[in-house]
């Protein structure tokens, strides 16, 4: 069994209090100063333009100065917040080696890091040079990985980078890296002799929960919660959930609510992917695309035997979704999307780079935007609050518990608790921005191969996956079904909604297995 690591609780909030209050000294007055000059223009601006406006007028110019005043706040806000957190990422990208080096005896390279010197030194990576500058990439014991690794890990341009860096200029940002047969061969050595990092690290929960699956027969495939027919089903339904969740956003708000006939004739399986909930959370390993694709076809295709599906996906399950939907072309019989994450490239932009930003835009509002651009844009502050929040995620259910009186279901806490940093990061911009340059690919294929039935769910009110990108897809793929569901968001379109979205999904598979038979016949 693993050797216990000391909870390090103090370090957990001596990080983020210093975090916090080095944000708050430096940003609070300038903030202030700028809201007040903002609102004080915007709102005389009207006023002082018209002398005799019509109310109706003064009305609609107030709402507009306003909205626009909101807008500029915003950004002004946002530039000096993130400006603040490059600053901050910095100097905790040092904290945590000395941190690391301390607790574990050795540091743990990062991708800020510029050093060729100190990263060739750590063990399982290398430094490859790529237009002028030192890149870091990331191996398993298995697989050299360096085709499906995102350029957005070591390339997110920030103030201070440029600062830092003025003289260094990228040309062309490429997704992938070219290592030659003497770089490989010098790794196959190095490989075999590295001693392999602590699981969990002391940074991760080490909780029996957590920890589950290092025991020997969970280590190669992810926790599946298997329900419905256990003999004769007719038909399979695989759920793939999104970023930062768990098989729990399926099981425990679907499943209670589809009817005996269903159960009766379908095997349902929603799965935790590699990195989240009850799965595996290797130390080494990049979560890349096909990573994650193997591991369900380890643990749910082949062992259960499925021929033929049905796929249900939410947000960045929609991208494993339909890379598994290419793969099965012919085993297909419906694909389900809820709130894609398709945001068509512009002609010159790069793919990923793009995706980074609209996927985390470096806005403090709204507020899933703020917390996505944390995750995605700062190596070391987003795994100061994995630390704080996932690897003391006990004591946080146990207060939220206290004090809404056990009112308050804990599946979705769980789902967002129980992942590791090394997890969270790799899968956010090997997955969802990594596949970027690719998924036009995918939708070609989808579009052209699959003949199944296609149906896209997502909320109006979502502010993390706009409405647009639903209709971006369909526009790629126009027998594609879209449903906007009115007053629903990113998790409310399945959350609170789950009864009448069980039936939604009976009335889909109802349709398409008659579709199936046909098309098999012919």
């Amino acid at each position: 069994m693993n050797s216990y690591h000391p909870q390090p609780l103090i370090l957990s909030f001596t990080l983020c209090l210093s975090t916090i209050a080095f944000v708050a000294y430096n940003l609070v007055p300038i903030s202030l100063f700028c809201i007040s000059c903002m609102l004080l223009v915007f709102f005389t601006a009207p006023i002082r333009t018209f002398s005799k406006p019509g109310i109706f007028t003064l009305i609609f110019l107030v709402q507009s100065g306003a909205r626009m005043g909101g807008r500029l706040v915003n950004e002004m806000l946002s530039f000096l917040v993130f400006s603040v957190l490059d600053v901050v990422d910095m100097i905790l990208c040092y904290v945590y080696k000395v941190a690391d080096f301390l607790i574990e005896a050795e540091w743990k390279a990062c991708y800020c890091s510029t050093s060729a010197k100190e990263t060739i030194a750590s063990r399982g990576k290398i430094t490859v040079s790529e237009t002028g500058e030192s890149k870091i990439v990331r191996l398993t014991c298995s697989k050299l990985q360096l085709k499906e690794i995102s350029d957005t890990l070591y390339t997110r341009p920030s103030l201070v980078s440029k600062s830092i860096r003025p003289s260094k200029r990228r040309s062309n940002v490429r997704s992938s890296l070219t290592v030659n047969s003497a770089v490989i061969d010098m790794l196959q050595g190095r490989m075999g002799r590295q001693r392999t990092l602590p699981i969990p690290r002391w940074s991760d929960c080490n909780c029996k929960t957590c920890t589950s699956w290092t025991a020997s027969s969970c280590r190669d495939t992810l926790f599946v919660k298997v329900d419905g027919a256990r003999e004769n089903a007719g038909e399979d339904v695989i759920f793939i959930h999104g970023f930062i969740s768990s098989s729990a956003f399926w099981s425990e708000t679907l499943y209670p609510n589809f009817s005996k006939s269903v159960k009766s004739k379908y095997r349902l399986f929603a799965v935790d992917l590699l990195g989240f909930g009850r799965s595996p959370k290797p130390t080494d390993s990049l979560y890349t695309l096909r990573e994650h694709l193997e591991m369900i076809q380890r643990s749910v295709l082949e062992p259960y035997n499925v021929k033929s599906f049905h796929i249900v996906a939410h947000s960045l399950g929609c991208i494993l979704a339909l890379a598994l939907a290419v793969n099965h072309p012919s085993a297909l019989k419906s694909l389900t999307l809820l709130a894609p994450p398709y945001f068509p490239t512009p002609k010159g932009e790069a793919a990923t780079q793009y995706m980074m930003r609209r996927v985390a835009p470096r806005r403090v509002w709204p507020v899933i935007a703020f917390g996505a651009s944390m995750a995605c844009w700062y190596e070391h502050i987003s795994r100061t609050i994995c630390l704080v929040i996932c690897k003391n995620h006990r004591i946080w259910e146990f207060l939220t518990k206290l004090l809404t009186r056990n009112r308050m279901r804990t599946y979705l806490m769980e789902g967002f608790f129980l992942h590791t940093h090394n997890a969270a990061w790799h899968t956010l911009h090997n997955v969802i921005c990594g596949t970027a340059g690719n998924i036009e690919t995918y939708l070609d294929q989808v579009k052209n191969r699959l003949k199944c039935d296609i149906t896209i769910f997502h909320g109006r009110n979502d502010e993390l996956i706009p409405v647009e990108c639903s209709y971006n897809l369909q526009s790629r793929i126009p027998r594609a079904h879209v449903k906007v569901v009115e007053n629903e968001d990113h998790i409310t379109i399945v959350v609170g909604r789950q009864k009448a979205f069980a039936m939604e999904l009976e009335a889909i598979w109802r349709n398409a297995s008659p579709r199936s038979q046909n098309q098999n016949k012919i």
